[in-house]
């Protein structure tokens, strides 16, 4: 081999290790994030009743009435995945919360919806999903545990404070603890 066939062969070697090191700095640098990350909220209590009872009231996914922001509840297809609900909150005539069941299992005493319309003004969420589980504490208590994953109801950089990541867990959470206090309220503490 030749020194120029060598040099040359060297200074491409050589490039192809400084890029890719280059590569490698760029891949492990920060990267500044842009838009919204997924939020979640898992609330959870404990009531002085057997599963079966809390199951039996907060079970139907048709029958929302066990909330109190929960005016009416109407809808089709029963506990079958695919089954959609309409939630009308506050009074006749308030705003409303369209969602559709996507797993429903009886035996485990638990269900999976997502909303599929609500207005930002309503509850300032996109791309919610949520998850109700009744769990045996000993042998006559019970634990409820709601959870749900969204995004914020402003899908953009630089969210109005009622629209951003704070507003939607803030939200939620109100959701989900209104709710469980109704519950607790319900069946004893």
């Amino acid at each position: 081999m030749t020194s120029t066939s060598s040099f040359s062969a060297f200074r491409n070697f050589s490039l192809g290790v400084g890029l890719a090191g280059l590569a490698l700095a760029v891949l492990a640098s920060p990267v500044e994030a842009h838009g919204p990350t997924r939020q979640k909220v898992t609330l959870s209590t404990e009531v002085a009743a057997t599963p079966d009872k809390v199951w039996a009231v907060v079970g139907n996914f048709q029958d929302m009435s066990w909330h109190p922001a929960v005016h009416s509840s109407t809808g089709t297809g029963d506990n079958a995945p695919g089954a959609t609900r309409v939630l009308t909150l506050g009074e006749e005539g308030g705003p409303t919360i369209s969602e559709e069941l996507y797993k429903y299992d009886a035996a485990k005493m638990t269900y999976s919806y997502r909303i599929t319309d609500v207005k930002v003004e309503v509850l300032p969420v996109t791309n919610y999903s949520s998850h109700l589980t009744v769990k045996p504490v000993g042998s006559d208590r019970s634990l409820i545990e709601w959870r749900g994953a969204f995004y914020r109801g402003y899908p953009n950089n630089d969210p109005p404070a009622n629209l951003n990541d704070e507003a939607a867990v803030a939200a939620v959470s109100g959701v989900y603890q209104g709710g469980l206090d109704a519950l607790k309220a319900r069946f004893g503490d």
